[in-house]
């Protein structure tokens, strides 16, 4: 019989970590049929002198509002992703209520970077209230990418408490609707069950996000649906407030995978490597629980109109979702900058490296681009915020700022990434689209830590995009090139993979901008369960258009 496509002329890695082999691929009713050489078929596309792998898996994405204005789920489909999961930190857009919307859509804005009015208009809101509803409005538009989404833990505490949430402890009777809601949305396609501890999640008017209130034995409670459904995974963030052994001993009584985010590296500390020793003691004796891990530096391009990374201090929380014109005011009055400069510098967790902040973008003042804070500051004889305060307000809010968070040490990252029992993750793709673009995790691994560095064997890094986080989630069709198996599958080019530069564009809802990452290097051919969503290096329409992508639940 011949086949649909063949890819024809490349090198296969199937995503096991086996080493790869010359043969061609050929693809009937979206299945890879064949596997071997001189296969024929109706199309066919060259893969010659390319990589054929299994497309990757980027397992730590917010494009749960985006899939419904953007179903290609750009710029991951342009850099070999063929399958995502969504949810991650808890956030999701459902359950809600139409009372509730506003709410959680301020939630979004101050915790992901998800304008307010981008939401608005691009969230068909009064299409879904529960999650099961939610994924059946996803699959009714279709997707060109795979995709699959945790039940989250801030908006199921929204869903049931209302502004409570972010006040106070669920009662008994409040708890049990939201294990309904939890069971509700695994028997309704959820991936799993995610949350979040973390102390850089502020949501509305500044407060602690809802997950954060909860204590362990709230978590306890709304993972034992996903103990209960024998599938699915558990995605927390610790941050500091949930010790490792606890984490371990939630998921020695779940039986379930969980992953955390995120194991970053500092630079000049050891910190990474106690966590992975603690890990592999743990996974010896059978509890499996995943850090995510990195290739890309934690850095942001923030703005003080909405400053993420300052927003965990109490000066700057208290600005949170007041207009522009005040925020401007404070940001002016030398009482406020002297609390705010005792605050940032006072603190423990993140305290801003000043030193690593420089002009990313300027309206006003071009000539700044590039520029030290430091440097710039003691030219105008103020501190470092100050300096950046005035240049902020020149520029009506809108100058961009590099601001370097963490994962900064470039030698431990080459030594985490190959680790046997962590994950590749933290992407964030479709959060903080105004501050970062690191949809382009997969490219910049290939290109700059495989094949520039040489951090490990390339059959090895495409297990990690691949193979190993389809396992982990249960997703048994797909991961590895192997006759049956859905053809998901990416071809490129590794002696130039690369993932391009950044830029910005106001392609979003209601004008709203974002930073992407368009322009991959080597990116050849792209399949989505047989369906060609990139073909010669480029977005093909056809593909696009046809929304090839299943929802993923681990079944």
């Amino acid at each position: 019989m011949t086949a649909d496509i063949v890819i024809k002329g490349g090198t296969v890695v199937d995503g096991t970590g086996a080493p790869g082999y010359a043969a061609d691929v050929a693809i009937s009713d979206g299945r890879i049929r064949e596997i071997g050489p001189g296969l024929s078929g109706r199309r066919e596309l060259d893969a010659a002198g390319q990589i054929v792998s299994p497309g990757f898996v980027d397992i730590h994405t917010h494009f749960d509002a985006q899939v419904f204005w953007d179903p290609a789920l750009t710029p991951s489909s342009f850099h070999g992703v063929t399958s995502v999961i969504a949810g991650n930190c808890g956030f999701t857009i459902a359950p809600v209520t139409p009372d509730n919307v506003g709410l959680l859509a301020r939630t979004l804005q101050h915790v992901e970077d998800m304008s307010f009015d981008t939401l608005a208009a691009g969230v068909p809101w009064d299409e879904f209230e529960s999650f099961p509803q939610y994924l059946q409005a996803i699959a009714r538009r279709g997707t060109a990418l795979n995709y699959g989404c945790y039940i989250g833990h801030t908006a199921l505490r929204i869903h049931v408490m209302g502004d409570e949430s972010y006040e106070r402890d669920a009662t008994e009777a409040e708890l049990g609707a939201m294990q309904d809601l939890v069971r509700d949305a695994m028997d309704g396609g959820a991936i799993g069950f995610a949350t979040s501890a973390s102390p850089t999640h502020n949501g509305d008017r500044g407060r602690p996000v809802p997950s954060r209130v909860a204590g362990i034995a709230e978590l306890r409670a709304l993972m034992d649906p996903v103990r209960e459904a024998g599938r699915g995974v558990v995605a927390m963030l610790p941050g500091g407030v949930f010790s490792n052994q606890q984490m371990f001993d939630l998921q020695r009584e779940i039986g379930r995978p969980f992953t955390w985010t995120a194991l970053l590296t500092i630079k000049g500390l050891d910190y990474h490597v106690r966590v992975m020793e603690e890990h592999d003691r743990a996974r010896a004796e059978g509890i499996e629980v995943w850090p995510q891990v990195s290739c890309r530096p934690l850095v942001f391009q923030m703005n003080l109109l909405e400053p993420f990374t300052f927003n965990m201090r109490d000066t700057f929380a208290e600005l949170m979702d007041r207009p522009r014109d005040e925020r401007a005011a404070a940001y002016r009055s030398p009482e406020w900058r002297a609390r705010a400069w005792t605050d940032l510098t006072t603190s423990k967790v993140l305290p801003p490296n000043w030193g690593a902040m420089s002009i990313a973008e300027s309206n006003r003042h071009p000539e700044l681009i590039g520029r030290s804070v430091v440097e710039l500051a003691a030219e105008r004889g103020v501190n470092a915020l100050e300096a950046m305060l005035d240049i902020a307000l020149d520029d009506d809010l809108e100058t961009r700022f590099w601001s370097v968070l963490a994962n900064n040490d470039p030698e431990a990252i080459a030594w985490l990434l190959p680790q046997d029992n962590a994950l590749l993750g933290l992407a964030d793709s479709g959060a903080h689209v105004g501050q970062l673009c690191d949809a382009c995790f997969a490219t910049d691994l290939l290109g700059n830590w495989v094949r520039e560095k040489e951090v490990m064997p390339l059959e090895r890094a495409i297990h990690k995009l691949s193979g190993e986080p389809a396992a982990v989630y249960g997703l048994h069709d797909r991961g590895t090139l192997e006759v049956g198996k859905a053809a998901d599958i990416t071809v490129f080019d590794f002696a130039t993979v690369a993932p391009g530069g950044l830029r910005r564009v106001r392609d979003f809802p209601a004008g709203g901008e974002r930073l992407t990452a368009d322009a991959p290097v080597g990116m050849t051919h792209t399949l989505v369960n047989g369906v060609a969503i990139r073909v010669d290096g480029a977005p093909a329409t056809a593909g696009l258009d046809a929304r090839p992508g299943a929802l993923l639940d681990g079944r």
